[in-house]
């Protein structure tokens, strides 16, 4: 497991440019504005696709989380979505890594696919978890002290994407009594969820994110089958940009920039402008 590190603000995370920079905050912090600069927040994708840092990429992406009408999320990137920005992914890994263990974010996985994992500002994810423990207590029910516990014991010192039922009865133990009427009323808020190959463990979710997945998987579809219907199976991006999904409450520029990612679709420079393109088997 890994040892907590610590979130002092001597802390540094490298750089995809090279060297240390001190170590960032999450962008809901009170006193600290996010790195950015008015030219990168822009209409165009194409000026916006790629970075050669990490931060960077990150915290545009989150600006430009989709506003959604009937789902209460805090916005999260895609690991993908990062991987599709910044070119060296060697280089991105470790400033995740970095970035995780100075509690600036925390990586979840998800259940959409075998290799996707969304990526949430530490502030935002407590925003999140609060909204879903209000929501749990308001149901008037016993036990409700084990959120705090686990607020506490757990998220600050379990940094991975899972845990195994003996860390978390351990960690959880250190403010009272656990039973597993606790472990329960934290995968009902939607903290937890256990693992299907082994119950014994169980990953970090996100609360309430569960139609915004049932839209990424629909998104992800509609959007390869447009271009499937394609004679060339290829768009320019700005006319792709442009398309209205039926089936996802997600823009078409979070979904372009998961699958490129991903690696379904791949772009290609045209003197007409970028072509987005089907990728061969």
């Amino acid at each position: 497991m890994d040892e907590p590190s610590s979130s002092s603000s001597s802390s540094s995370y490298p750089s995809s440019s090279g060297g240390k920079k001190k170590r960032p905050r999450s962008p809901g912090h009170s006193d600290e504005r996010p790195v950015h600069t008015t030219q990168i927040y822009t209409s165009s994708l194409e000026d916006t696709l790629t970075f050669s840092d990490t931060m960077i990429a990150l915290q545009l992406m989150r600006t430009q989380f989709p506003k959604l009408e009937k789902v209460v999320t805090e916005p999260f990137i895609l690991q993908s979505q990062l991987y599709s920005s910044v070119k060296d992914r060697t280089q991105v890994d470790r400033d995740l890594e970095s970035l995780k263990k100075d509690k600036v974010l925390r990586v979840f996985k998800l259940n959409t696919g075998q290799d996707d994992h969304a990526i949430m500002f530490m502030d935002d994810y407590l925003k999140q978890m609060a909204l879903a423990v209000k929501r749990s207590r308001g149901k008037d029910q016993d036990g409700t002290e084990v959120f705090g516990w686990f607020e506490r014991y757990v998220i600050h010192l379990k940094l991975e994407v899972s845990i195994d039922q003996r860390d978390l009865f351990s960690l959880l133990s250190l403010g009272g009594d656990v039973t597993d009427k606790h472990i329960t009323l934290l995968m009902n808020a939607g903290l937890l969820t256990r693992q299907l190959i082994d119950p014994n463990m169980y990953w970090f979710s996100i609360p309430s994110i569960g139609p915004v997945l049932k839209g990424l998987t629909q998104g992800r579809k509609e959007i390869l089958s447009l271009l499937n219907r394609k004679k060339y199976k290829e768009m320019l991006l700005s006319s792709l940009e442009k398309t209205r999904l039926r089936f996802s409450p997600l823009d078409v520029r979070f979904h372009i920039r998961d699958l490129i990612g991903s690696g379904h679709i791949k772009t290609v420079q045209t003197p007409t402008g970028l072509l987005v393109r089907i990728s061969k088997d």
